[in-house]
């Protein structure tokens, strides 16, 4: 296929609300077919149009005439054929109302390169309120057909029908009428439970006070229930008569997220697009065992159909990825959400660590605060801790530990966040124990390699392990989630406490958390230290100082990027995205920021470091999961410590031969 989205699973969908004239069906035909151009223009795979969107849904007894009826079947035919004679490669889907053995049935009928692939009658059909629709229509389960015969061609009839791609079988369709997706049982869930991914609905929904909101809510919903796309298609404006208004709320949702929506209480037509990652939601019902144990209420007669290109815009167009991609997945771009979000992983750190303590009966913990992120954080969680369970913040031991590359600023912050919280400072210096050490091992101080860095870790560690001891203490863990998936952590060191409350919490996510602390759980003196904090360079403060006391040791410059590595393991963890679907992701998501080869070389940093550190994470103390992401090998990631990276390696390889080309 030639579309370079196609190859790493993403289907372009629409949803339209096109302009309408009740009972004018040459009018609508025309507006559909020009509504179909501009999504072939937009290289859209399928359209989904409103339920009876021919002759509009608001005919009332006009549904009854012959008339309307023939008119409608001859409108689906033109709509065939001109999807023939302009080549589209949208699939589309229609609503219009077919008369069968002496009932009426309200149907949806897919469309693709001129044929008529199969039609689908509306089951649950409403009777109360403003709706009548019994009055005029037959449900899907009043018939025993299998077929109709149309343009004398036998068309598969049904409500189980699921069409599925040829060269893209994760991409299966599901369709449900309207009123069928508010049934307790609603079709889709069979749909979704035979295989199908991308569920639509075709729909006449007018509008009434609270119901925009509910309408939202059960799409979004449904799609989480059936780890499915949901593509919604609503009547517009146009179908508005009598006592009902209508206001075309259309809507694509993907696994619980709203994609995209239309604006409502348009005359024009209106369309959104989206693109489905029908790869991801495969690999979400892999790994849900509940989905997995779930079974059909009845079968499905699959129809193979092909989206396979004739031809597909160049430019803009074809590389445009129509899909919500935060280059911070971890990090929410609403300011109003990123603080709802920081306040939920700060309550659940809290509350994690206050539960421990109340199950040890310990009163005191003992931390190492650097000044840098990640101490701070775990400095505050044991702070707003003790003030849970109403414990003096004086039992928070925090030891400051200088060393080779300690700087002022770090060693000022650390020490006046421990004083502004109330809690118990002690300095040890470790310069002079590091270098007996070294003595002891034979290792020369000048030569500055891991030997040199990792001894300071440990003696650090050493000390507050000590420390507990002498106090009755729980060490508190400070290392963080993209530290571990690096394995950037010294083994038995940092690596190492008796409680770690940052394990599941990102980098990108940590220096936020800082800051919304600052603002709203802490003031004064407290919250101006934290801000310096927020803007201290990341480091692990190993290497001497250079001339004039400045840092030497820049984490980001050696291992890459922490926005890169929590993107790549956000995707891979996640939703098993490959290197190769890994780099399309980075590239679009990073395009103004970083080029092809630098993605790249992080990102094959990344992979080695992920398999060969997994030992370290095989060993890691407990601590709070906060998040859909984590690496607790008693939880969320089981991976065999000597897992062969080979199989990434080379398709890492064959990326580099790309990007060198």
């Amino acid at each position: 296929m030639s579309s370079p989205a196609k190859q790493f699973g993403f289907v372009r969908v629409a949803v339209c609300s096109p302009e309408l004239r009740v009972a004018d069906i040459a009018f609508n035909t025309e507006r559909i077919i020009e509504a179909v151009e501009r999504a072939e223009a937009l290289g859209t795979d399928l359209i989904v149009f409103p339920e009876l969107c021919i002759t509009g849904y608001s005919c009332g007894d006009l549904l009854y005439q012959q008339l309307l009826l023939d008119e409608a079947l001859h409108a689906l035919l033109r709509i065939a054929e001109a999807s023939y004679a302009q080549r589209f490669d949208t699939a589309i889907i229609v609503g219009l109302p077919i008369a069968l053995d002496g009932k009426n049935f309200n149907c949806a009928a897919f469309v693709t390169r001129g044929e008529i692939k199969g039609i689908v009658p509306k089951t649950f059909l409403p009777g109360t309120g403003e709706f009548y629709e019994e009055r005029w229509f037959s449900s899907a389960r009043d018939t025993t057909r299998t077929s109709v015969l149309l343009d004398w061609r036998d068309i598969p009839f049904g409500a189980d029908l699921l069409f599925r791609s040829e060269t893209m079988p994760e991409c299966t369709i599901g369709i449900e009428i309207c009123e069928d997706l508010w049934a307790a049982s609603p079709p889709s869930v069979n749909h979704a439970l035979n295989g199908a991914t991308i569920l639509v609905n075709l729909s006449a929904s007018n509008e009434v006070l609270g119901k925009y909101a509910y309408r939202r809510m059960l799409v979004q919903s449904h799609s989480a229930r059936c780890l499915a796309a949901y593509c919604y298609a609503a009547a517009g404006p146009g179908e508005s008569t009598t006592d009902l208004v209508f206001s075309g709320h259309s809507m694509i949702a993907e696994n619980g997220i709203i994609l995209t929506e239309t604006s409502r209480f348009r005359f024009d037509t209106q369309i959104a697009f989206a693109d489905i990652d029908v790869q991801r939601l495969t690999a979400e019902r892999l790994k849900n065992n509940t989905f997995g144990a779930s079974h059909p209420t009845g079968s499905a007669r699959v129809i193979r159909f092909e989206f396979e290109d004739f031809s597909r815009p160049t430019g803009d167009a074809a590389v445009t990825l129509y899909h919500p991609l935060s280059p911070t997945p971890f990090v929410p771009h609403d300011p109003s959400q990123r603080e709802a979000h920081c306040h939920e992983v700060f309550s659940i750190q809290t509350t994690g660590l206050a539960k421990r303590l109340k199950h040890t009966g310990m009163r005191t913990v003992v931390i190492g605060v650097s000044g840098g992120l990640d101490s701070t954080l775990a400095l505050l969680v044991c702070a707003k801790a003790f003030d849970m369970l109403e414990l003096p913040r004086a039992g928070i031991v925090a030891v400051t530990m200088p060393g080779f590359g300690t700087t002022e600023r770090t060693r000022y912050n650390a020490e006046h966040l421990v004083e502004f919280l109330g809690a118990t400072l002690r300095v040890i210096p470790i310069c002079d124990a590091v270098r007996q050490h070294f003595r002891d091992i034979g290792h020369d101080e000048a030569l500055h390699d891991v030997t040199y860095e990792n001894a300071q870790a440990r003696e650090r560690t050493q000390i507050l392990m000590d420390i507990a001891n002498q106090v009755g203490g729980l060490v508190i863990g400070t290392g963080d989630l993209s530290e571990l998936a690096l394995g950037w952590c010294t083994y038995n060191a940092d690596h190492m406490s008796m409680y770690n409350v940052n394990a599941s919490i990102p980098k990108t996510l940590v220096r936020y958390i800082v800051e919304w602390c600052a603002e709203h759980e802490f003031s004064g003196k407290t919250s101006d230290v934290l801000h310096d904090i927020c803007a201290t360079p990341v480091s692990p403060e190993l290497l001497p100082l250079q001339d004039g006391g400045t840092q030497a040791q820049e984490t980001e410059k050696t291992i890459g990027p922490y926005e890169l590595h929590d993107f790549f393991l956000y995707h891979v963890v996640r939703f098993q995205a490959t290197p190769q679907k890994l780099m399309f992701l980075a590239h679009h998501a990073f395009r103004t920021k970083y080029d092809a080869p630098t993605i790249l070389r992080w990102l094959t940093v990344f992979f080695q470091r992920f398999f060969t550190q997994q030992f370290k994470r095989s060993a890691m103390p407990d601590g709070p999961k906060v998040g859909t992401v984590a690496l607790s090998p008693r939880g969320d990631w089981r991976m065999p410590s000597d897992a062969a990276v080979a199989l990434w390696t080379r398709e890492l390889e064959k990326l580099q031969r790309e990007v060198s080309m």
